[in-house]
């Protein structure tokens, strides 16, 4: 069975969603790309780490440990810690920040209590309070389409910087997951490539291959044994608000 976790959305202006999970069965998984910036608190025989991460621009092995615990704060594109950008901690090269105590951890030079499930509204409220975590709106315009009074090299930079990504990267990776979690529901392939924006059906096994790390027969094998990260269940908001699935 695929990763699953519970999750909901967010009063934060800088946040997508919040979600927990517990990995209950040990065991490698595929981590498929992944487009947001976000952190993650995991609490594993006794021990609690707090985890910064980027963005994923390929599929790639992962491990779950037995009986670990997690909760995530998925941020909105375009949002990060200013001396962690996202470029700095993507494709799996995760920062775990040092212990303070059983209860905190270190940022800034200064002892933050470890955020839960409950609370992490206002974990980021602090953080945006004191400057840490930022967010570049020129972002949210690319996503929406709206005209931009600059050039074309500086909005390219801009969010590259921002984000860590490129605006293809952006679209191809968001539009893979879309027909990934279309296929999970039971939509044939062909529909699924027809519904995501895909040329045909092999154009997205290629894209689905690279980026999700399974093929679309795999997606809908019952019986395969590779499990794929957490899909979430709520809308997929970026799809919904843009026209990220127009064709590359």
């Amino acid at each position: 069975m695929d990763l699953t976790c519970e999750e909901r959305l967010s009063d934060s202006s800088f946040v997508e969603r919040v979600w927990r999970s517990q990995g209950e069965r040990e065991g490698n998984f595929i981590s498929s790309a992944e487009i947001h910036y976000g952190m993650v608190v995991t609490k594993h025989q006794g021990k609690t780490i707090f985890t910064v991460r980027g963005p994923e621009i390929r599929a790639t092995p992962a491990y779950c440990p037995p009986d670990a615990e997690f909760i995530g704060i998925v941020f909105k594109p375009g949002t990060f810690i200013q001396h962690l950008p996202a470029g700095m901690v993507m494709d799996r090269q995760d920062m775990n920040l040092p212990d303070a105590n059983s209860q905190s951890f270190w940022l800034n030079g200064r002892a933050w209590q470890f955020p839960e499930y409950e609370n992490a509204d206002t974990f980021v409220d602090w953080l945006v309070r004191d400057g840490l975590l930022v967010h570049d709106a020129l972002v949210d315009a690319v996503i929406r389409g709206e005209p931009l009074d600059m050039s074309l090299r500086t909005v390219q930079r801009r969010f590259l910087q921002a984000t860590g990504l490129t605006q293809g990267d952006v679209r191809q990776i968001e539009r893979a997951r879309y027909a990934t979690t279309l296929l999970k529901q039971g939509v044939p392939i062909l529909d699924a490539a027809f519904e995501a924006g895909y040329f045909d059906q092999p154009h997205l096994t290629r894209s689905l291959r690279q980026y999700i790390g399974l093929t679309p027969a795999q997606i809908l094998d019952n019986t395969r044994t590779e499990r794929l990260s957490v899909f979430y269940d709520l809308p997929p908001v970026l799809i919904e608000s843009s026209g990220l699935l127009a064709a590359v």
